[in-house]
Order: structure tokens, then sequence, then C-alpha cells
């Protein structure tokens, strides 16, 4: 086994396979977090300079800092100053990328969590292996792909190992919803106000005054602005309308049951 020197797979190549791709992440991904930072990014940031180089695609002079900045402009979407997986799909050559044609495809976060729903059929909050073929080959029926079983179970285990961050082999709604484009996934907008469930269900039986087990869309927008009044966050109402439009998403008939809210507000089980 080399050490942690071991040339960085397929940075040259002119197109990457999904499960290619999936290397070179968990190459520079070193501690798994799902981002590539600090120590991590320049490492990627100078492998990838050389392999281009190699392959004449780059120049050979210039500032290292200077071309690192610029490169962070181009490609940190969100300028959280770390590349997330989505981040870099738009910057490696991925066969077909496999991951933007999800992202065309499910467009918004409504359109998400509408799939979601459909594929979530025993309301678990999880996706499984199985649910998540399914999930994939109407996407792809959606953006007239054409592809065979064979594509279709890589794409399906490729998925499953970039956002199963916890190895269970099945996919939490926050884990999933990375497909989406980072100004798209509200659910990230959620991350630092993630509730127990005690005080989710002190929340949630707050706001269902009659015990009826579910909320209207008036109440989930109270709910919604109690709680980010709580966590003293800041919040527009294009915003604020487009979360509770993503989250009714989930609802029946227009009844938002406690289960479905409580996989977009509660924390996922520990990693």
């Amino acid at each position: 086994m080399a050490g942690p020197q071991q040339q960085p797979p397929y940075l040259h190549l002119a197109e990457l396979t999904a499960s290619q791709f999936l290397e070179i992440w968990k190459h520079f991904d070193a501690d798994g977090n799902g981002y590539i930072e600090g120590k991590e990014l320049e490492n990627f940031f100078q492998e990838l300079e050389k392999a281009r180089k190699g392959s004449g695609m780059m120049s050979k002079s210039d500032n290292f800092g200077e071309k690192m900045k610029e490169f962070m402009q181009k490609y940190d979407k969100n300028s959280d100053g770390k590349i997330e997986m989505a981040e870099l799909a738009q910057i490696l050559p991925t066969e077909e990328n496999f991951l933007l044609c999800f992202r065309q495809h499910v467009g918004s976060s409504a359109e998400f969590m509408e799939a979601w729903r459909k594929y979530d059929t025993d309301r678990s909050g999880y996706i499984e292996a199985n649910e998540l073929k399914g999930f994939l080959s109407d996407l792809l029926k959606k953006a007239n792909r054409p592809y065979d079983e064979p594509k279709l179970q890589e794409y399906t285990q490729t998925i499953l190992r970039m956002f199963d961050l916890n190895g269970d082999g099945k996919l939490g709604l926050s884990e999933m919803s990375r497909l989406l484009p980072v100004q798209e996934n509200f659910l990230l907008k959620f991350q630092g106000m993630k509730l127990t469930s005690e005080e989710f269900n002190a929340i949630f039986t707050f706001y269902d005054k009659d015990g009826s087990g579910y909320i209207d869309e008036h109440e989930l927008d109270a709910l919604l602005k109690d709680l980010y009044e709580k966590n003293k966050k800041e919040m527009n109402i294009q915003q604020l309308t487009n979360y509770r439009k993503s989250i009714m998403s989930l609802a029946e008939a227009g009844k938002l049951y406690r289960k479905d809210l409580e996989i977009v507000l509660c924390s996922e089980p520990p990693m």
C-alpha cells in the first residue's frame, strides 16, 4: 500500500467516468467531511496544475496564490472557501457530467422534494439503494438521457458512495440534497439550526393547536419565522416563501405531517 504521497489518479484525463471522479474526490477529501478545504485544497490545486501543465492545458507561469484565488472565484460558487463535490464536478471533465445532469433536471428544491416524496415510500427519511435506482432512472428519463442497466447501476453505486457519508447504504434527505445546486439547497440553510426530537416535538405541538398530527401552510410559515428568530438568522420574505413551498411539497393535500417536517428540521442520526 503506498503512503500518502501516492499520485492522485486521473487528473490528466480529458474525460472522467463517474467512478474515476469519485476516486479523485476521495483522494483529496482526506478527512471525509464532504469538502476539499485548507491543506487539502492546496494539494488539489497543485496536483491539478501539474496535471494540466503536463497535458499542455495550463500556462506554466504566474503566481500560485493569485491563480488559486482566481480558481476559487470561478468555482467556489457559494464563496465559503471550500470546494464541495458538485463544485468539483464543474472543474473536472466528468463523463456526461452526470451530477450536472441531475442538477439540471431537479431544477428546484420543490421538484426535488416531490421526487423525494415519491421514492421515500415508507416515509423513513431515507432512500435505500433500490429506491435510489428508481429515483435516478426517473431523472434520466426526464432528461431524455439514454442509459442501460450497467450504467444505471454505476450511477447508483457512485451516488451512494458519494453521498452516503455514514456508510449505512441509505441516503438521508440532507445527504441526498447535496445533488441540488447550492443556491437551491434550502436544507443547507437549516444546518446550524437542527433540532433535537424533543425541541421539534415541542415546536410542532405548539403549532398543531388542535392536535391533529399535521399543520397547514400558514402554520408552517409561522413556525419557520419563529425558528429563524430564535436562531437570530436573517431571512427575507422571498426566501421564506420558497422554503415553505419546498417543504410543502412533502405535504399531502395541504397537510404537512409531523414525520415529514421532522425529516427536514431534525438533526440526522449521528454519523
